[in-house]
């Protein structure tokens, strides 16, 4: 009897022994990531050590962005398209197991320099600055980056960006604005491209509180090759409020069915991401 309870205690005592190995080696699910009901990590708020344990091989980085000093017309702020990158990244947190980076707010957006305020920086910068942040995070385990693009010029830096990390065995994904949107087929009105019936719509949705409709005027002139210029005569197509499009059309329903269906489509495209093959 007594060796028997003896062999009992000793594999209890092994089995205990194993479990506590299993404890210190799960790592621990920082303090921040389930806060306000997120399923995706912020990665800013995270301490280093914390970070080490999510930045893993198999892990979706997400980086957002959107420009924080470039002009949308008299009726949209300057940092319309960083409003709209931080939405989404509110919305992709709610959403997907990923982490997300900190929004970008400058690139190349060379087409809008004629209306003070407006900020580009040249493509090539633009590229590396998209590499080197990935490729810093990659660092760490990470082979997977979604960028939520909120830009049309801002395609070309980050073909070309994905293009030199794919030689690496890295993949960056991104949103691409100018792909056919079903929802917005149906709702759109009138043509343009930018601070126009569609985007103002999607920001009476986002944040209705930052559009001036007042202000808004349509402003949709022949487009010419070039950026968009406030001179009768200038190079370009002319736009004297920085419109290419009629934002008198825009309505909060409209932009409703755009956003949702744009955020069904960062969504689909991240878990077809985290499918993805990664090859070098």
């Amino acid at each position: 009897m007594k060796k028997n309870s003896t062999r009992i205690l000793r594999v209890l005592f092994i089995f205990l022994a194993a479990m506590r190995v299993g404890w210190a080696q799960r790592p621990e699910t920082p303090a921040k990531t389930t806060a306000n009901g997120r399923v995706g990590i912020l990665l800013e708020q995270l301490s280093w050590d914390e970070a080490e344990r999510v930045l893993t091989p198999d892990q979706i980085l997400v980086i957002p962005l959107g420009a924080e000093s470039k002009e949308h017309g008299r009726h949209l702020p300057l940092n319309n398209d960083w409003i709209m990158a931080e939405y989404f990244k509110q919305r992709v947190l709610a959403s997907a197991r990923v982490v997300m980076a900190p929004t970008i707010n400058y690139s190349f957006y060379p087409a809008f320099l004629e209306y003070p305020g407006s900020t580009s920086l040249g493509l090539d910068t633009a590229r590396a600055m998209v590499v080197d942040i990935v490729r810093s995070l990659a660092n760490y385990g990470p082979r997977r980056f979604y960028v939520i693009n909120t830009g049309i010029s801002t395609l070309k830096p980050l073909a070309q960006a994905a293009d030199e990390l794919g030689k690496e065995g890295i993949l960056l994904r991104y949103l691409d604005l100018t792909k056919e949107d079903p929802a917005e087929k149906k709702v759109r009105q009138s043509g343009g491209t930018h601070a126009d019936e569609i985007e103002t719509s999607m920001m009476l949705y986002i944040a209705p509180e930052i559009v001036r409709m007042g202000r808004a005027s349509r402003d949709l002139n022949k487009d010419q090759p070039g950026p968009l210029t406030r001179a009768p005569n200038g190079k370009g197509t002319y736009s004297p409020t920085g419109v290419w499009g009629d934002p008198t059309l825009a309505t909060q329903e409209k932009g409703r069915a755009v956003v949702e269906s744009n955020v069904a489509t960062v969504l689909k495209d991240i878990e077809e991401l985290r499918r993805a093959t990664i090859g070098k």
